[in-house]
C-alpha cells in the first residue's frame, strides 16, 4: 500500500490552458521555461569557458552525496578559478520571469573571495560590468547580492544577506518577478529585494558563472552541488 497521505493525480497535471494544443498533456509543458540544471552526476570541460591564474588548479567531480564539483584552487594569495556556462543564454526582459539558484560550500568561509550568479562573459567575474549575483569578498564571511547593469552608475546591492562558514553548504537563490524587484533568499528564506528598474536590470545576455578565488597564499577549495537558472519563455 502506498503513502495514503499523499495527494494524486491519476489523470495528470497542466501548467497550460484548455485551449491549447497540449492541454491533454499529462504532465506540465516543459517548453514555457528556458532553463539550465546542472546537478555534477557529469561534468562536461567543453560546456564551460575556464579562467584560471594557475593551470594546475582543478574542476573534477567529486564523491559525495547528490553529485559535487570539486574546485581545487592553486596556492598563491589572489589566484583564481572561474567557470562559465558557454554560450551565454540568458537575459533580463521585462514581463518574463527569472530564477537561479546554488547550492555549494567553501573550505574558508573568510580568506576566500567567491561569486554565483548570472553573469555577462567576463574574464574578471568579481568585479563584472552587467549581471545579477552573489558575491563574498575575502576577509569576511558575509554574502552580499548585486544587480548590475553598468559598474559605475547602474549598480544597486544588499550587503551581509548571509554569513558562510567554512566547509557548510548553503543555498543561495534570486527571482527576477519580470517587473521592478530582483527577490534574494537564503537556505529558501526570502530576505528581500532589489530595485531591477531598467536603471539597474542587466540589458546585455548573461550566463550561468562562478568563481573561486584565494584571499591568502593557501590553496583554497570550493564544492558545488548543483545550479540552476530558467527564464519565462
Amino acid at each position: 500500500m502506498g503513502n495514503i497521505t499523499n495527494t494524486r493525480f491519476p489523470f495528470g497535471l497542466t501548467n497550460v490552458g484548455e485551449n491549447t494544443v497540449f492541454a491533454d498533456m499529462v504532465q506540465p509543458d516543459p517548453t514555457l521555461f528556458h532553463q539550465y540544471y546542472n546537478d555534477f552526476d557529469v561534468y562536461t570541460a567543453g560546456d564551460w569557458v575556464v579562467t584560471e591564474t594557475n593551470a594546475s588548479a582543478t574542476q573534477a567531480l567529486t564523491a559525495g552525496d547528490g553529485g559535487l564539483l570539486l574546485i581545487t584552487n592553486t596556492a598563491a594569495d589572489d589566484d583564481l578559478v572561474a567557470l562559465q556556462k558557454t554560450p551565454a543564454a540568458f537575459t533580463f526582459t521585462a514581463g518574463k520571469k527569472t530564477f537561479f539558484s546554488c547550492r555549494f560550500k567553501v573550505s574558508d568561509a573568510t580568506q576566500s573571495d567567491l561569486v554565483f550568479g548570472l553573469q555577462v562573459v567576463d574574464t574578471t567575474p568579481l568585479d563584472v560590468t552587467d549581471g545579477v549575483y552573489f558575491l563574498k569578498s575575502d576577509g569576511a564571511a558575509t554574502v552580499s547580492v548585486f544587480c548590475r547593469k553598468d559598474a559605475n552608475s547602474g549598480s544597486t546591492s544588499a550587503s551581509a544577506i548571509a554569513t558562510l562558514v567554512s566547509d557548510t553548504f548553503v543555498t543561495l537563490a534570486f527571482a527576477y518577478d519580470g517587473v521592478s524587484k530582483i527577490i534574494y533568499a537564503v537556505d529558501g528564506n526570502v530576505l528581500g529585494s532589489l530595485d531591477a528598474s531598467s536603471t539597474y536590470l542587466p540589458d546585455t545576455t548573461c550566463t550561468v558563472s562562478f568563481a573561486l578565488q584565494n584571499g591568502e597564499a593557501v590553496a583554497k577549495t570550493m564544492t558545488v552541488d548543483y545550479l540552476f537558472a530558467a527564464k519565462e519563455r
